[in-house]
This record gives C-alpha cells, sequence and structure tokens, in this order.
C-alpha cells in the first residue's frame, strides 16, 4: 500500500468521527483499530477510484455504480482491492436511496482486506461528513498549535535556568514522552533526560547520530522497535547532534525537538561573528591599558548595567549556564566567578527576574562609572538574598540628596564615616544592616556570616562612631552618608 500524500494538517482518528453522535455512524466490518486516522472524506461513485484517490480518505459511496447484473462477491472484491491498493483509510456505505441495506458481500470484502466499512444513516449526508472531517481536523490543529506553543515557552526557560542543558533535555523528553540525548563527537552521550521507549535505544541514536554526522545531513530518521528516532546535527561545533526516540510520533514532535535544537546549539558553542571579533577586540585595548570609555563603542552605545546573579539552591554555576543566563538578559558579555555571575548589558535592556536564579541589578551609567555599578549589582544582589526576592534593583531616586551639591555630600560623608575608613568590613556591614531594617538575621544571610557576627560588627560601629544606632536621625544621618560612597 502506498505512503498516503498526506495534508500539512492533524489526521482525525476513526474514533473521533464514530463518536459523533449528530452523524450516527456505525462500524460493521474490518479492523476496529484505535489508532486508525483518516486525512480527509472523499465522496465517489465510479466503480474504480483508484485513479482519484491520494490515500488516507474516507470515500464515501451510495452504491450507485454497482452493477444490477454483477456477482456481487467479485465486484465488491475487486472494488475494496482496489481502494486497500489506493492508500484508502476507510469506506463509508450510505443507506438510500440506491440500498436498503450494506450488501453482504461488501461486508466480507472489507473484513477480507482489513478495511474499516462504516455504515451511513439515511439522515445523515456525506456533505454532513465531510463537515465532521474538517471540524476535527481544526480542533486538532489548534491543539498541535498550543501544544507547539507551550513547549517552545518551556523550552525557553529551560535554557535560562542554571543548568540550561539538562533542563532543555528534561523538556523536550517530557514533550515528547520519550529519551532525549546530547551526544559529542564520537557519539560520547554528553547528557540524557527521559525514559528510553525500548531496549537498545541509546545506542540505536548514537548510531544513527553518526550516520547522520558522517553524512553532514541536517536531519535522519528511523524506526526501531517500534520506537521512533530522530537524529539532528548541532552547528555549535562539528560533531555534536541531539538525538530524540518516542514511542510514537505525533504532529509538531519535529517543530519542538527542531527548538531544542537550536537552543542546544546556542548552548554549546558561541558562534564566531564580527560581534565577537569587536568583543575580543574591546578585551585587548582594555589589557594593554585603555580606559573603559574609550572601548565601550565597540561594545554597543548607550549606558549601560550591571547585573549579579547567584544560582538557587546549591548547584555550582558551569560556563554553560552562565552563557545562557547572558542569553536570556540580551547579553554575551558575561563573566563566570567562584559563586556569581556577573553581566554587563545595554541599559535598554531591562532585565526582568530569571527562573532558578536571583538577581541584583545597578543603575544605567556611563561606561567610566562601571566600577561603581559593579558595586550597586553586588549590594542589590545581597539584598535579593536577604529578602528572597527574585530581582533587586539598585535604588535611582534622586530625593533629598539631590538638593546636596554632590561635593558636599561627599566631604561630610567621609567626615562622619572617617572612624570607619580602615575597616571595610563595618562599612558593608553597616551599610547593608541599616538597608535591611536593623534585621540580624537577613544582614547575616547577605554577607554570608553568623548573626553573632553581624551584632559584633554593629556594636563596634556603635562604638567607634559614638552614637546610639537605636535613634532613627542618627540612622537616617548614617544611611545618607553611606549612599555618597561609590
Amino acid at each position: 500500500m502506498p505512503e498516503p500524500a498526506v495534508p500539512p494538517t492533524p489526521p482525525v482518528p476513526l474514533t473521533a468521527l464514530l463518536a459523533r453522535e449528530d452523524l450516527g455512524l456505525r462500524q460493521i466490518a474490518g479492523p476496529s483499530d484505535p489508532g486508525a486516522v483518516i486525512h480527509w472524506a472523499h465522496t465517489s461513485e465510479m466503480s474504480d477510484p483508484y485513479p482519484y484517490l491520494l490515500g488516507g480518505e474516507l470515500l464515501l459511496t451510495a452504491g450507485v455504480h454497482v452493477p444490477a447484473a454483477a456477482d456481487p462477491g467479485d465486484y465488491f472484491d475487486a472494488y475494496v482491492s482496489r481502494i486497500v491498493a489506493a492508500g484508502g483509510a476507510a469506506l463509508g456505505f450510505g443507506l438510500v436511496p440506491v440500498h436498503d441495506t450494506v450488501p453482504r458481500a461488501l461486508v466480507a470484502a472489507c473484513d477480507r482486506y482489513g478495511l474499516p466499512l462504516l455504515e451511513v444513516p439515511p439522515r445523515t449526508t456525506f456533505s454532513g461528513i465531510a463537515r465532521a472531517v474538517w471540524q476535527l481536523m481544526a480542533r486538532a490543529r489548534t491543539a498541535e498549535l498550543r501544544r507547539v506553543t507551550e513547549a517552545q515557552q518551556s523550552l525557553a526557560a529551560a535554557a535560562a535556568r542554571p543548568d540550561p542543558v539538562p533542563s532543555v533535555l528534561r523538556q523536550l523528553a517530557r514533550r515528547v514522552a520519550g529519551r532525549a540525548v546530547l551526544l559529542g563527537p564520537e557519539g560520547t552521550e554528553i547528557a540524557s533526560a527521559g525514559r528510553a521507549p525500548g531496549p537498545g535505544t541509546d545506542a540505536a541514536l548514537a548510531e544513527l547520530a553518526g550516520t547522520l554526522l558522517a553524512r553532514s545531513s541536517a536531519s535522519a530518521s528511523d524506526t526501531v522497535a517500534g520506537a521512533h528516532l530522530t537524529a539532528y546535527a548541532l552547528g555549535a561545533e562539528p560533531g555534536f547532534a541531539l538525538a530524540v526516540a518516542a514511542p510514537r510520533r505525533d504532529p509538531g514532535d519535529h517543530t519542538i525537538a527542531s527548538v531544542a535544537a537550536v537552543l542546544l546549539t546556542l548552548l554549546t558553542g558561541e558562534q564566531q561573528s564580527g560581534t565577537g571579533a569587536a568583543r575580543s577586540s574591546a578585551l585587548v585595548r582594555l589589557l594593554l591599558g585603555a580606559v573603559p570609555g574609550e572601548v565601550a563603542g565597540l561594545l554597543g552605545g548607550g549606558p549601560w548595567r550591571v547585573a549579579h546573579a547567584r544560582p538557587e539552591g546549591p548547584s555550582a554555576v558551569d560556563p554553560v549556564a552562565a552563557s545562557a543566563l547572558g542569553a536570556a538578559l540580551g547579553s554575551p558579555l558575561v563573566d563566570l566567578g567562584e559563586e556569581v555571575v556577573r553581566v554587563l548589558l545595554p541599559a535598554g535592556r531591562e532585565p526582568g527576574p530569571q527562573p532558578g536564579w536571583t538577581l541584583g541589578v545597578s543603575a544605567a551609567v556611563e561606561p567610566a562609572e562601571w566600577p561603581a555599578a559593579d558595586t550597586q549589582a553586588a549590594r542589590a544582589l545581597a539584598r535579593a538574598r536577604a529578602t528572597r526576592e527574585a530581582l533587586v534593583r539598585h535604588g535611582t531616586r534622586g530625593g533629598l540628596a539631590g538638593l546636596v551639591p554632590p561635593a558636599d555630600a561627599e566631604s561630610w560623608a567621609a567626615t562622619l564615616l572617617a572612624p570607619l575608613a580602615d575597616s571595610p568590613a563595618l562599612v558593608e556591614t553597616l551599610r547593608t544592616w541599616l538597608s535591611l531594617h536593623g534585621s540580624w538575621d537577613r544582614t547575616a544571610v547577605a554577607l554570608s556570616v553568623h548573626r553573632n557576627t553581624v551584632r559584633q560588627r554593629v556594636g563596634r560601629c556603635a562604638a567607634l562612631l559614638g552614637t546610639d544606632l537605636d535613634d532613627p536621625d542618627v540612622r537616617m544621618e548614617l544611611w545618607f552618608a553611606l549612599r555618597q560612597e561609590r
């Protein structure tokens, strides 16, 4: 039987059509396969419909073509065999005005050739059946688009998590109800997720990926032990591939897997481009003594922000996760530290909360103020962790500070805080403690020290400054002074 030249729409399960009470259809012959589908409905009274069928049809007939003098057994045997040879999915036989019942010879032929035979009651028109098929197709298409859209959103969110590659693979495996594997050069498994549909699946996926890469193709597919296998070449580095195994091949699976392949391409290696060359040039100039303002033009114009981020939970950050976070925030300028990821991004790209991360974001600054913005972001991150917020931005309100000339404010602040000048730890503890309204526990979390250490430091600050830190006026003056420090 030839492969049906099916349309670009989801098929309709035959059981869904039979379930329509308004049609009253009844299957009276052929296999009762719950997986049987139809791709369209077609009406024909030709004695040999083979030349007019594309395959996958529900063929509808009232039996007008049946000659009165022909032998029913021979005629219907030839008729049904031709429908099956053309790839027809099912046959619907309408009662009246020609036949009061479905001919027994037709029932026998459909059973013999394995063609589902539906009895169409007199009240049901063929056009009504065709309309019902298209209605079911439209519903299936809407459901498919919704499924693909939801999958795309979940894959994009997974790519921005601290563990992007495993997260993308987990989402893909869940969406196709199968297994997803990232393979490196020579078929080595880098990461995987999901349950294999059958034994030997991983070996079959590795073999398919090897064949794909050897042929330099974009994708390849196969079926092994009832499992549907697909492999996609990743463009990031030579030899990388995404392999997917699913127990069935649903509409939209290819689109979902293709989205995952694009994301994994971005996650497994940075594409070299003119932008990348400009970043390299900026780095070299900085190392050779240029000031930030001179190289900022190579990175893009306008003010900048600095974002500091830490992953939620105890998991360590790897370079792939850091790059994925930068991509989610809209900047490739990422620095991976031991516990904190720093991202330099144009101020026009307003960062938002990222799943799995805690962020602190600076105010918008010019390149000359990048170090100050870095400090602002670090403080904002400390506050976000202490208050358990997903994202905290450095305050940009002018307030009363705008009424005092900056030089006068800085001079006054330096005088007030002079007793603490030789102890940056005390200054930072006092700043954090004031910003968190005197909370010992949250300050300890923000500074990653014990709460008793916070108490000792704040007590030392009060002694050195010779003042009462429980006085709200004193706290206000100190907070104003601390905000003048860069």
